[in-house]
């Protein structure tokens, strides 16, 4: 059995999540639910279905908790579709929400991924080896992706002309 996060709400609606173990912990999830995830999410925030602020605080052994904020807009609104429709008071769906964002934030970041991705006038197709790394792959103590690490792993080459073999998400 999975350990259970503990969910406050603050006068003014925000969230607080006491999650029992660090973001690095969090297991892995089935790309085609990452995939599913994002097209939720995108759907969610093309409604301006924004969300209630969320603060996550990770335990950590023998320390003070780690804690996270989910207060920009997009990332409100993807926290909400993901928690309506999985819940982020479980481990699964808090780690499938934290990979979501955390794939969204290495992207803008990482300028060697373009090659793994295409924004189409349909949404943005990503290579399949990029979900699955993605779906893989730990999270830093930060919630967020190792760039070298993901990179690493999807040093592979890639097939020719640059098509990402999309995994489609409008």
């Amino acid at each position: 059995m999975s350990p259970s996060i503990r969910v406050a709400e603050a006068p003014n609606g925000a969230l607080t999540y006491a999650v029992p173990l660090p973001p690095e912990r969090l297991p892995a999830v089935a790309p085609r639910q990452l995939l599913a995830a994002w097209d939720l999410a995108r759907e969610a925030a093309d409604r301006q279905q924004w969300g209630k602020p969320r603060r996550l605080l990770f335990a950590r052994t023998g320390g003070e908790p780690m804690e996270l904020a989910i207060a920009d807009r997009d990332a409100a609104a993807w926290a909400e579709a993901i928690d309506s429709a999985i819940g982020l008071d479980t481990i699964g769906g808090l780690s499938l929400c934290l990979r979501l964002l955390a794939l969204v934030e290495v992207l803008g970041r990482a300028p060697w991924m373009t090659a793994l991705f295409a924004v189409t006038p349909a949404g943005i197709d990503l290579h399949p080896a990029l979900l699955s790394a993605a779906a893989a792959m730990p999270l830093d103590g930060g919630a967020r992706f190792d760039e070298t690490g993901l990179r690493r792993l999807l040093s592979r080459p890639l097939p020719a002309g640059g098509d990402p073999s999309p995994g489609r998400i409008a």
